[in-house]
């Protein structure tokens, strides 16, 4: 007698059933969009990151504000004001953006949570954007008391401080993708967090003090700095007829920056989530 298994027998139950190997391969789902993406990822982030606000605020906006009080023993007003509130407003821009940014992406390579982020089906773009955008946000609030206290200290008019809203987002885009660069090509940690508080030593001594002060060499590394035409666009709304063409178009090289930037960061996110 012979033993014959069960799955040849035709009137088998287990005849009609296809095996693991024959059955189709399960298709994938579409991958997300841009937009919805990167709306996830900053949400995510922006949640993420709300317990440290209240510190990161502080510290930052304290540290412009103090940094105001200082300079007000060595400037009267004019030109010199303007640079100093200008430079100490957008100085909580690069505190954020570009030193902690950096800081985060640094750690986030280092702890492996990039794997993380390379199995969700998002663009990378969407994680570098969101991440920046959520970091930004933190911004507004000390940014905005930082110009008013600045104008009050100063005797500057408070009329055309509308043009933040402008000046936020551009500059904060611009030094965000350098921030997020540094953090993502450094080999380790400690020298992302280097990078990043270097960059905002440079935004602190090259916005904050006047450049007609500065040595030519130096006003040529302040014209490299992305934050230096956020400053620039900021410092002409003080005066009492502001030339609206170099405003914008300070805000244009803004932008233009942020563009390189942001896409850089986001060639680095890639290069560092395949590794």
């Amino acid at each position: 007698m012979s033993v014959v298994p069960a799955e040849v027998l035709p009137g088998s139950g287990l005849a009609v059933e296809e095996t693991p190997a024959r059955r189709a391969p399960a298709e994938l789902g579409p991958r997300a969009r841009l937009w919805p993406a990167l709306v996830a990822v900053y949400r995510a982030q922006l949640s993420r990151a709300r317990v440290a606000r209240i510190p990161l605020l502080f510290v930052a906006t304290f540290q412009s504000v103090g940094i105001m009080i200082l300079m007000r023993g060595v400037v009267d007003g004019g030109g010199e004001a303007r640079a100093v509130v200008a430079g100490a407003s957008v100085l909580v821009v690069a505190f954020v953006a570009l030193n902690l940014l950096a800081q985060y992406f640094g750690q986030l390579r280092a702890s492996g949570g990039l794997d993380h982020y390379a199995t969700l089906p998002v663009p990378p773009a969407a994680v570098v954007l969101g991440a920046a955008g959520a970091y930004a946000s933190f911004t507004v609030p000390g940014t905005v008391v930082t110009a008013v206290f600045g104008c009050l200290l100063y005797g500057l008019p408070l009329t055309h401080l509308w043009v933040l809203a402008l000046v936020i987002p551009l500059a904060g885009a611009a030094l965000a993708g350098l921030g997020a660069a540094f953090g993502l090509l450094a080999p380790r940690p400690e020298l992302a967090t280097l990078l990043g508080q270097l960059g905002m030593s440079a935004a602190l001594l090259l916005g904050v003090l006047p450049a007609d002060r500065m040595p030519g060499v130096v006003r040529l590394a302040r014209d490299l700095l992305p934050s230096t035409y956020g400053v620039e666009a900021f410092a002409r709304t003080f005066g009492t007829d502001p030339d609206w063409a170099f405003v914008f178009g300070d805000l244009a090289v803004c932008a233009g920056v942020g563009v390189v930037s942001l896409a850089v960061a986001t060639w680095a996110y890639r290069r560092a989530a395949v590794r």
